[in-house]
């Protein structure tokens, strides 16, 4: 008692000291009166009233998978009880936006590609207010190609095709059209993977990577939709598509976008609404093919990613 005494402000203690003296039935008349007095001053009109303490409620997101590679697409998820603002999510300087799936719940579908850096990521969450998600993304090997090109054939093209093409990679609409995992876009075998890197002339490229799949297929047999979609593109070699030849964009919806090209013809038009399974087009060889081949890309808000997850694990 001593030692606390001591660390009281002089009048305090004072105070304090006159109290401990009085008999034990006047302190506790003291102490009700000074019960009272607060009471009746808080019910005085006018009276400075504390507000009730509640807790904040934070959306709690959830990350999936939670232990991603170079190509995967991220899923981030929050509660909708939770959301108090248009919910997004920001990595390296680009904002994602989350699409309310059903009653309970917003999501978000982030990007990441081969050329990404491997190692430390930080996702900004917000729903109202902002929550940090720290992830490692693990490395992934992928498998290199070495091309030797003559001199004065660098492979250069116009710049017009790649802009008109990647305009359609950049839709996001907010209807979601597939529903559950991918279908596989021709019965051909795989010849190239997704994520394959090259040297051109012994020097690595640092910026190329295949963005997509290559199934080698007879001329003419059957592409289909692997998912439901909306014809957002269609493009011919005559009309410019040197590179591309003629090829079909579709859009997914909700940034989720695909893209098929060297086609011999096409079977749909712009603003057709697809299933998964129907027919949008032929394999060809059209633009820069060496032989007949369909080229499948999957873009998620304008970046290629690995569609193996997407057709054997499916996304919300």
């Amino acid at each position: 008692m001593r030692l606390v005494m001591r660390k009281l402000p002089q009048p305090l203690r004072h105070w304090v000291t006159w109290y401990l003296r009085l008999p034990l039935w006047l302190t506790g008349l003291t102490a009700l009166c000074l019960v009272s007095s607060a009471i009746v001053l808080s019910q005085q009109p006018g009276a400075a009233q504390l507000p009730p303490i509640s807790p904040t409620r934070i959306a709690a997101a959830t990350v999936s998978p939670q232990k991603p590679k170079l190509g995967d697409t991220i899923k981030v998820t929050v509660p909708a009880s939770g959301v108090t603002t248009s919910p997004s999510v920001a990595w390296k300087g680009k904002t994602y936006p989350m699409f309310q799936v059903n009653r309970d719940r917003y999501r978000a579908l982030i990007p990441t590609t081969p050329i990404d850096k491997p190692g430390r990521m930080t996702l900004q969450v917000n729903t109202g207010s902002t929550q940090n998600i720290t992830l490692n993304l693990r490395n992934r090997r992928f498998p290199t190609q070495r091309i030797w090109l003559p001199a004065g054939q660098d492979g250069s093209v116009s710049d017009d095709e790649f802009d008109r093409v990647n305009a359609f990679k950049q839709i996001v609409t907010p209807e979601k059209r597939w529903n559950g995992k991918l279908r596989r876009p021709n019965n051909g075998p795989v010849t190239s993977i997704y994520g394959v890197r090259r040297y051109y002339n012994g020097v690595f490229a640092g910026d190329y990577f295949h963005r997509g799949v290559d199934y080698a297929g007879n001329r003419g047999s059957a592409v289909i939709a692997p998912a439901g979609a909306k014809v957002a593109a269609i493009g011919y070699e005559r009309n410019g598509f040197a590179v591309h030849g003629n090829w079909v964009g579709l859009d997914h919806g909700q940034g989720v976008t695909s893209i098929y090209i060297h086609l011999n013809r096409i079977t749909v038009k712009p603003g057709d609404i697809v299933k998964a399974g129907q027919r949008i087009g032929t394999i060809g060889n059209t633009g820069s093919a060496t032989g007949p081949h369909l080229h499948w890309g999957f873009f998620v808000h304008g970046k290629a990613v690995d569609p193996v997850p997407w057709r054997y694990k499916g996304f919300e």
